[in-house]
């Protein structure tokens, strides 16, 4: 049986996630994640790629809002309860979003923070970013994620990726929503529809990777694996696969410890190992 063995929520995007024993199913991912976002002074999106001190930066989940906390023990709370404000064009890669901004005091406390001039922004429910319409169907939106509402990695996967390396990493490099055990490394990449607590899953997606799980979450610091090791067995299309990307139909409640049931599976290809060669005298 394949089992939900985690869940996390990311409420600022490129911020510390949250670990949760359950989590709700919105019609653009779950409820609190990525609905927040930091941008520069032009309007778009930061994230640790450029800004690795943002992954100290830890968030979470209270009666009234969202706090971020720094490694210094200052913090700042975010309120559930925001004030409407005109909408603003915000770039999320080649995408435009429309979010609104919300306190100029909370704009200075990241900007001491990072020492870099940003802005806080929000996604409200009246702004909706329609997910990449060769991979999802027609009104499937997600929030300031990358691309998708979902990123699911099966426990193997990562398993089987530590065996490979000196030094194992933790599930939080890769930032997922949902973990599950039980099946083969890598049984995600063929997961074409799913059901997990009554809501339906479709794989959109094989998740490329970027420098951002080179850093380490806890330190910042950076290095060159995972991405060197897999590199060695997950090219395709000259891009760095771990973990598939979903979009949903409908909504509900996720708990860790749920039954995760694979209805169908595509052809994408599973990924082999070809042997080196072995050098000759």
């Amino acid at each position: 049986m394949l089992q939900v063995s985690q869940l996390f929520i990311y409420p600022v995007k490129s911020l510390g996630g949250i670990s949760v024993p359950s989590a709700e199913a919105t019609s653009r991912g779950f409820k609190h994640d990525r609905r927040l976002m930091l941008v520069n002074e032009h309007g778009h999106f930061m994230t640790q790629r450029e800004f690795v001190k943002m992954a100290l930066l830890k968030t979470a989940i209270e009666t009234h809002g969202i706090r971020v906390s720094n490694q210094n023990g200052d913090s700042v709370l975010i309120p559930f309860d925001i004030d409407k404000q005109p909408l603003h064009q915000f770039a999320v890669w080649d995408d435009t979003c429309m979010g609104q901004y919300i306190d100029n005091k909370i704009d200075e406390w990241f900007t001491q923070t990072l020492d870099i001039k940003c802005r806080l922004v929000y996604m409200p429910d009246d702004s909706e970013r329609e997910v990449d319409q060769r991979y999802a169907k027609p009104g499937m939106i997600t929030s300031f994620a990358d691309a998708y509402p979902f990123l699911l990695i099966g426990q193997a996967s990562l398993d089987d990726l530590n065996k490979r390396m000196a030094l194992p990493l933790p599930m939080d490099r890769f930032r997922p929503n949902i973990v599950f055990t039980g099946g083969d490394a890598y049984g995600e990449d063929l997961m074409n529809e799913i059901k997990i607590a009554g809501i339906t899953f479709y794989g959109a997606k094989l998740c490329a990777r970027c420098v951002l799980t080179t850093i380490d979450q806890q330190t910042a610091a950076k290095a060159k694996e995972p991405l060197k090791t897999l590199a060695s067995y997950r090219m395709k299309n000259n891009k760095i696969m771990f973990g598939q990307n979903l979009v949903h139909e409908n909504t509900g409640t996720i708990s860790v410890g749920d039954e995760l049931k694979v209805l169908s599976t595509h052809t994408e290809e599973r990924f082999i190992i070809e042997p080196k060669p072995v050098k000759t005298a």
